[in-house]
């Protein structure tokens, strides 16, 4: 039996549309943040802020050999501040002429609704933490400011995956790129063409684009581990002829859930700009730098969640997805941070909803999907404190 059946199917669905009216565009949240301070009081809830103004919800345990867990969404959402009107369209809540925010109103309230019931539940359990963020779609800056070490749970669930029963075990890093040529010598096309000490940048840029990786550097599995991608070139002008350019860039990205990997690749493209510049001592130069802008979430070898949320899902009903996915969320943060144990987290993306065209104006979530996925987290709770 879960440790909490939905006594009132309305009271969460009300939950997620009250939550949702709130608009809570990125860094500003403050309405959202001072709804749930309110909700928390009048639920006797242990609510705080730190000092970026993320919130923080701790049941305690009430058997200590129980292991905790914690729970992560984010409370901004994309969007405006305009009001947010919620309506029924068959099974599917969207909002009238704008995003809806079920990502990740639709965590945030299923974690809630847990919290709440487990809160007054006379099952013994161990501690639950959860965890609502800032800021995660406009840069991350809220998880980037958790205070880590404060947090005693090594599990994460982390519930900003877009279909319900979905659980992602790695995800891709984000890296940017960049390459800059320097010829030494420019000049005009007619005049200067033939002196072999004058190079084109325009052209060697060129070049070194052709000898790089482009798509899927690396697959396991039939999935994307690691890959390259140009973002564009630049040099010259489209409107002049006659000049031999003298600068020229490129841009990449590179995405890996595998830090060897990427590392790999990083030498690739290392070799290639050390090999044109042997070539062109003298005449021309070209640098490469790196910037990371996401650290890649890599598999764990612990299975435990996995196989456990695989039986829970297939035991409710529910066709579980387990699998990564070639992107960033606030699971990379987690998977590169140590808790107040000492201990790396092992963080899950999971979804507990289906929530169809995200981030547009068409936006909308199945309502009984989230109910599922309340059904799932309830199972999966109970089973793992069993």
């Amino acid at each position: 039996m879960p440790i909490n059946k939905i006594r009132n199917e309305y009271e969460l669905i009300n939950l997620f549309c009250t939550l949702a009216e709130i608009p809570s565009p990125s860094l500003h949240e403050d309405k959202v943040i001072e709804w749930l301070q309110t909700y928390c009081k009048n639920k006797s809830l242990n609510c705080r802020l730190d000092n970026y103004k993320n919130v923080l919800i701790n049941i305690p345990a009430t058997d200590s050999s129980k292991p905790p867990l914690l729970l992560s969404a984010h409370m901004d959402i994309i969007g405006d501040d305009s009001p947010v009107e919620t309506y029924l369209d068959g099974d599917l809540i969207r909002a009238k002429g704008r995003t809806l925010g079920a990502d990740d109103k639709a965590g945030l309230a299923n974690a809630l609704y847990f919290a709440t019931e487990l809160s007054k539940s006379d099952v013994p359990h161990g501690e639950l933490e959860l965890v609502f963020t800032r800021d995660e779609e406009n840069g991350a800056s809220g998880i980037r400011n958790i205070e880590f070490d404060k947090l005693n749970s090594k599990y994460v669930l982390v519930l900003d995956s877009d279909s319900l029963g979905q659980l992602m075990t790695s995800g891709a890093s984000y890296t940017t790129v960049k390459i800059h040529v320097t010829s030494f010598k420019g000049g005009h096309s007619g005049i200067d063409i033939a002196d072999s000490t004058r190079e084109n940048a325009a052209k060697l840029i060129a070049d070194i684009v052709a000898n790089l990786p482009q798509g899927v550097y690396y697959s396991e599995n039939g999935e994307v581990v690691t890959s390259c991608n140009i973002g564009g070139i630049s040099s010259g002008n489209l409107n002049v002829t006659n000049i031999i350019n003298t600068t020229a860039d490129a841009s990449y990205s590179i995405r890996s859930s595998s830090r060897q990997m990427e590392e790999e690749l990083k030498e690739r493209m290392l070799f290639e700009i050390e090999d044109f510049n042997n070539q062109y001592e003298g005449i021309a130069k070209a640098e490469i730098t790196f910037e990371e802008h996401l650290p890649p979430f890599e598999k764990s070898e612990d299975e435990y969640i996995p196989i456990l949320f695989e039986t829970v899902a297939k035991k409710v009903g529910i066709k579980p997805e387990i699998s990564s996915f070639h992107a960033g969320a606030e699971t990379h943060i987690y998977a590169n941070r140590t808790n107040a144990k000492g201990e790396k987290f092992l963080p899950y993306l999971v979804g507990l909803a289906d929530v169809h065209n995200m981030h547009s104006t068409d936006e909308n979530v199945d309502y009984k999907s989230i109910l599922k996925g309340q059904e799932l987290l309830s199972e999966f709770y109970s089973a793992y404190i069993r």
